[in-house]
């Protein structure tokens, strides 16, 4: 897949709720996750501990309010997304994440993602 396949497949399956499909579908094995300093989680490497990493981040939504995923942006072997999640979080209330993810594709998979908010 090119990298424009790659983001509008990713975006498609994330707009449909299909957040964990699409990281079995689209992500290499060896998937760097970048996570900014104050995150409610932390950096990972390689597919199983990006998906636990996943896992946990979703343990700490207590109820989903809605979110968005715009078009994505493609220049190269990168691309990016704006990505919003309003979410009331387990022992922390209602928020709204607003932020930008930015990948990286190698051979029709995701290599390198790191997210900014």
């Amino acid at each position: 897949m090119t990298t424009q396949q790659v983001a509008d497949r990713l975006v498609a399956l994330c707009r449909q709720g299909e957040i964990q499909k699409a990281m079995e579908e689209l992500y290499a094995e060896e998937i760097v996750s970048i996570e900014p300093p104050q995150a409610p989680t932390k950096s990972a490497k390689g597919k199983k501990a990006v998906f636990e990493k996943g896992a946990q981040f979703a343990a700490m939504i207590e109820t989903r309010h809605g979110g968005s995923f715009s078009n994505p942006v493609v220049g190269g072997r990168y691309f990016s997304t704006a990505m919003m999640l309003d979410a009331t979080f387990k022992g922390q209330g209602r928020m709204k994440f607003d932020e930008i993810c930015v990948y990286e594709v190698k051979d029709g998979k995701i290599v390198w993602e790191q997210f900014y908010f």
